[in-house]
């Protein structure tokens, strides 16, 4: 594993020594948002897991390396490199190292990196899941099964609200993985707060989310975690109008026949054009948010 493996020294020293890491995702940055935009962005969710007690470590495949803690040079590559990178899930990674290509790693190649190295927590956006229509088309998230098998938690604003939230909650119910919501017993639609469904359990402190995991793991119960941790209230987007741009992006999608891997970036992007730019706004601030509450959960672990 070595041979492939590059952890950042201050990632590793903070390993070493014990301390809280945080494992962050690349995809937000290279396939997220625009060139400066995305690169300021992921700077600024580091920042926000060191002034909230722990080491960031972003993940990210560069020139056929698995990289562990990027540098500011290494966040500014991928941000300019944008959607050239390739996004990047667990079935790519053999073929991206022995390439040596760059890979932007999604929620499930993040978690792989990230237990590799032995980082447990993860704080992304929202995590992927069961797309509308699966029944007929069987489109589902490689994410729900990296949560179903490795041992990382992952602090989302839910899933995102492109998705159909009830299959997905119930594919995490079949595979065993907890759903927790912070301070919530309503599972949050990543662009709002609520949504039609409830969570397996409430917890209010980074402490009590802390001791669950610890719990877990300590038990050998293998898989990961969702933890929940809604919006905030100031930046929650109006149910109503999220639903109908949703419905709007998802009917251009078919009608373009967008599938597979292309379907999550080209209904983000849509959504954000259609609200005019304020589910991008949103989003940014959810990632804020989650980066905060997973620094504490890893201080407190």
């Amino acid at each position: 594993m070595n041979a492939y493996l590059d952890i950042h020294p201050e990632v590793k020293a903070a390993l070493d020594a014990g301390k809280p890491v945080v494992a962050l995702e690349s995809t937000i940055i290279s396939h997220g948002m625009p060139w400066p935009q995305n690169a300021e962005t992921a700077l600024q969710v580091e920042q926000i897991v060191r002034d909230n007690g722990a080491v960031p470590a972003t993940i990210a495949i560069i020139k056929g390396r698995l990289k562990v803690g990027l540098s500011k040079e290494e966040i500014e590559y991928l941000g300019q490199a944008g959607q050239n990178v390739i996004k990047t899930s667990r079935r790519d990674i053999p073929f991206i190292v022995a390439s040596d290509k760059d890979g932007a790693t999604t929620v499930a190649s993040t978690m792989i990196l990230a237990a590799m190295a032995g980082i447990r927590v993860f704080a992304t956006g929202g995590i992927g899941g069961v797309h509308r229509g699966a029944e007929e088309t069987f489109d589902v998230s490689a994410d729900l099964q990296e949560l179903a098998h490795t041992n990382v938690a992952v602090i989302c604003a839910g899933a995102k609200s492109i998705l159909d939230i009830g299959l997905t909650r119930e594919y995490l119910e079949t595979h065993g993985v907890p759903v927790v919501g912070y301070q919530t017993a309503t599972l949050p639609a990543f662009y709002t707060r609520e949504s039609d469904f409830s969570v397996d359990y409430q917890l209010d402190t980074p402490q009590q989310i802390a001791d669950a995991l610890k719990a877990k793991w300590a038990l050998n119960l293998n898989g990961g975690v969702v933890i929940a941790n809604p919006i905030p209230e100031q930046f929650a987007m109006d149910r109503s109008k999220i639903d109908q741009a949703i419905s709007n992006a998802l009917a251009e999608m078919d009608e373009k026949g967008i599938g597979g891997k292309d379907s999550t970036p080209f209904l983000l992007a849509k959504v954000a054009e259609i609200t005019g730019g304020d589910s991008l706004k949103a989003n940014i601030q959810l990632v804020f948010n989650n980066a905060r509450l997973a620094a504490q959960i890893a201080a407190s672990m």
